[in-house]
């Protein structure tokens, strides 16, 4: 007989927890049925989600093309390709109506990576593990040769060798050189660039 009203006791017990569980459910599908459906977020018609295709491939750039940096015109006057054991890069001879020269490397590591430098004087040499110039201390960050390719008009030679040294401040500023052949280190001052501080106009044809 306790045998008997103990499992009475369990199914009613287990009925009750049927029961709310099912009262919370419906609860819970009445909340979602009244809740409006989330609004669209606007959307811009003309963006396709390629970057490449809205502001040109730099992976691309040749000489001819213009190119805006930061709100700044430059034509592209030629074009170094520049090879390391299995790594490759570009970098591109650019200036602007005013005659001033800076060159924009082009590389993938794997994503892509844009760095505009400006040449500078009275540098030094590279060398030591820190560099004090302009007011910053740039530290050594990656050094060594590659060999390259000049297309149109860079001042260099057709192919040759070049020798190169980075260095880096806390702030991200960058300071490189470069020694083509036998001829002296020449410094340059560098800044990162993001995808969206260039915009491409390839050159008709």
């Amino acid at each position: 007989m306790n045998g008997l009203v103990t499992a009475l006791i369990v199914v009613v017990i287990v009925l009750i927890i049927v029961a709310v569980v099912a009262v919370i459910m419906g609860v819970r599908a009445k909340r979602a049925a009244s809740q409006p459906p989330e609004p669209q977020r606007p959307t811009d018609p003309f963006h396709t989600g390629d970057q490449d295709s809205l502001r040109g491939d730099p992976r691309a750039l040749k000489a001819g093309d213009i190119v805006e940096v930061r709100g700044r015109s430059f034509t592209v006057r030629g074009t170094l390709r520049l090879s390391e054991g299995g790594w490759t890069w570009s970098e591109h001879l650019l200036d602007d109506a005013k005659g001033t020269q800076v060159w924009l490397a082009v590389e993938e590591d794997p994503d892509l990576i844009l760095s505009l430098w400006t040449p500078v004087a009275d540098a030094g040499e590279p060398g030591p593990k820190t560099i004090t110039f302009g007011g910053r201390t740039y530290h050594s960050e990656e050094s060594g040769s590659a060999e390259f390719r000049s297309e149109a008009t860079t001042g260099l030679a057709e192919r040759g060798s070049v020798r190169y040294h980075d260095y880096e401040s806390s702030d991200g500023a960058l300071l490189g050189f470069e020694s083509y052949g036998d001829a002296d280190w020449e410094a340059s001052t560098g800044e990162a660039l993001s995808r969206y501080d260039v915009l491409i106009y390839p050159a008709a044809g």
